[in-house]
């Protein structure tokens, strides 16, 4: 997919949706200016004020995300501010028992919140190309049969195995530090398990690559606030 492709399809992309029972995605298009206070708190304006100005659209983007579903499903928390832990992943001050996560990219936003769960959230439009190392990392015993399809649709098979190892380990807590590339998932599937994690990928409901993983929350992990520069969300 070209970069004028994947900003198209980004900018007409809106969903809401369970995508399992409990877990809540929405996606949203970032073409809100930066300093449009509709669907925030003042903590995320606060949040995206010393930011560039790209940057701060994408954050508040995703927070009215975010903001969307939690007015939606946990109205408890709609204003609740949000706080990182030491290793960047988002949480809601005051509200452990919520688990959320956040995402973008080429335009697009995703947000996610579920009840008791510990969840991530990935999108990812596909890219140009994808080298034969990196889809020996991504699609492990199924390289062989990835390799053998055209580059526009390897490319966007390795996106949608991506994201579910993004979603993975950002439910985990642990980004892209932690165990990225352990998960053998199979192509073309829309569901499965890793570990303690279940994930989901929205292929019949989103355009642009976009899963979720799920587990349910242990001993909730005190927030640590951190600064936004980091580009944690």
């Amino acid at each position: 997919m070209t970069a004028a492709t994947a900003s198209s399809a980004a900018a007409g992309t809106r969903l809401h949706t369970e995508a399992a029972p409990g877990v809540w995605v929405a996606v949203e298009p970032v073409g809100t200016p930066a300093d449009d206070p509709a669907g925030l708190t003042p903590h995320d304006l606060a949040d995206a004020e010393h930011l560039p100005e790209w940057r701060a659209r994408e954050l508040l983007a995703a927070r009215r995300a975010l903001r969307s579903l939690l007015a939606a499903h946990f109205p408890e928390a709609r204003h609740a501010p949000v706080a990182y832990t030491d290793r960047g992943a988002p949480r809601l001050v005051d509200q452990p028992r919520i688990g959320i996560s956040v995402s973008h990219d080429g335009g697009a936003v995703a947000a996610c919140a579920a009840l008791d769960h510990a969840v991530g959230v990935d999108l990812q439009h596909p890219p140009d190309t994808v080298s034969d190392g990196m889809l020996r990392r991504c699609a492990k015993t199924h390289t062989e049969r990835l390799a053998r399809l055209p580059m526009a649709a390897r490319t966007r098979e390795f996106a949608w195995l991506w994201t579910v190892r993004e979603a993975i380990v950002k439910a985990d807590g642990t980004g892209v530090a932690g165990g990225l590339w352990t998960a053998d998932i199979t192509p073309y599937s829309r569901h499965g398990a890793s570990g303690r994690h279940r994930w989901v990928s929205l292929r019949e409901q989103s355009p642009i690559p976009l899963s979720c993983a799920y587990t349910p929350l242990s001993a909730p992990t005190p927030p640590i606030e951190r600064p936004l520069e980091n580009d944690s969300e």
